[in-house]
């Protein structure tokens, strides 16, 4: 107020020049002051969005945000007008083109104000080590309390899983000693398969075997590739070889076929082998083979290729799903003295495909209530880590504990 009372008096020491020029200028001062505010709340929400989701704020609620504040500054000054100097000319023309314009400028104003309170706070938490937590939020964002993090071994610490490829030395050292970060309130079991889920997709990993304790702290990591393209649904002992030959008529893939090569003179066709269609391009047939196999074929020549009855191949679907889940297939023999021997399938929180007693055949998906005995051995189905228990316990190592049903939940 001091600062327009000393400028209403250089006015008046103008005199008549000054009372022409009073109104306009104190307009512009007046208007500049509304941009000035809108700009100064277009930058503070644009530092707060900044700082709470670490990301640009939207424009829209920057601008809206500095109009709202200078619409709130002008209904303030219309009403005291009105009602201290009695004033009424709210609606007047002169009042309307500058409401209009003052909005247009603080419009502007405040959008530029949030592009500058975002790069502001961008530096800012930048400086925090905002950077080195996976470039997802700040350390402030951390330090009140609104995400967890979780820190990876060391790149030498992360074990390879048996059976599968293991993954590139250099892919390891990605991840490696890097920190993750989560949202609260994440159960153990939750936290855990977000931290699966983020290793398959951002680095490519197929399988993960990884163990956290009730903290949420990495107990045991552990990685494994899986090939990219038909690979991975091929079942053990077999192959893909692209041929030439002329499908027969709707054949899909899945279907098995009989492979023939044409013979020279009277001796007919000769058949090559059995095979499974898995994909087809004009002339182009992609079989599955078994391995010994794979060598029968060659590339100049053109083959017939005669469809079978549909068969069930169980094995084959078996092993296709089993390589595409998250569980694999381990095998323990239990020895005596391992706290296993007594407990009964059910108990355990695996699946059981088969038992191999110590003596006699095979038994195939056994009865949930059948207890096990030492020199049994055991097909389970389950995830790398209760696998890993599982083997443990049968060994009768110290300090193991089997992977009971009861405690599922606690161990997954």
């Amino acid at each position: 107020m001091t600062g327009l009372a000393a400028f209403d008096t250089l006015l008046q020491s103008m005199g008549g020049l000054g009372s022409v020029l009073g109104i306009p200028v104190r307009s512009l001062v007046n208007a500049a002051g509304l941009a000035v505010l809108a700009f100064a709340l277009g930058g503070g929400i644009g530092l707060v969005h900044r700082w709470y989701a670490d990301q640009t704020v939207p424009e829209g609620l920057s601008v809206l945000v500095g109009l709202s504040g200078v619409a709130l500054s002008l209904n303030t000054d219309f009403a005291l007008a009105q009602v201290i100097d009695d004033q009424t000319a709210i609606l007047a023309l002169e009042t309307a083109v500058f409401n209009v314009s003052v909005f247009l400028a603080a419009g502007l104003t405040a959008a530029a104000g949030g592009r500058a309170g975002d790069r502001l706070g961008a530096g800012t938490f930048a400086l925090t080590g905002g950077d080195r937590v996976d470039r997802e939020v700040s350390k402030v964002v951390r330090a009140v309390g609104r995400v967890v993090t979780v820190d990876l071994p060391d790149t030498e610490d992360i074990g390879d899983i048996e059976g599968y490829d293991p993954v590139p030395p250099e892919t390891k050292a990605e991840f490696g000693g890097a920190t993750l970060v989560f949202p609260r309130r994440l159960t153990v079991e939750e936290l855990r398969k977000r931290l699966v889920e983020r290793l398959k997709t951002d680095y490519g990993v197929g399988q993960v075997d990884l163990e956290l304790d009730e903290d949420g702290v990495v107990e045991y990591l552990a990685v494994g590739s899986r090939e990219s393209g038909i690979g991975p649904s091929l079942p053990p002992g077999t192959a893909a070889v692209p041929v030439r030959a002329d499908p027969p008529h709707a054949a899909r893939a899945g279907d098995v076929v009989q492979v023939f090569r044409p013979a020279a003179g009277e001796s007919g066709p000769e058949r090559v082998t059995t095979a499974e269609v898995r994909g087809s391009a004009d002339d182009t047939v992609t079989l599955a083979v078994d391995e010994a196999e794979a060598d029968a074929f060659d590339d100049t020549t053109r083959y017939r290729l005669a469809t079978l009855p549909i068969a069930a191949r169980a094995d084959r679907e078996f092993a296709s799903l089993l390589r595409a889940a998250e569980e694999t297939m381990g095998v323990a023999t239990v020895a005596e003295g391992s706290p296993l021997v007594g407990v009964s399938l059910g108990g355990l929180a695996v699946s059981v495909a088969a038992v191999r007693p110590a003596e006699g055949a095979v038994e195939a998906i056994p009865s949930r209530t059948r207890t096990l005995a030492a020199g049994d051995t055991v097909y389970a189905v389950a995830r790398p880590a209760l696998l890993r228990r599982l083997e443990a316990a049968a060994r009768g190592d110290a300090d193991a504990e089997p992977p009971l049903a009861d405690a599922a939940g606690r161990s997954d």
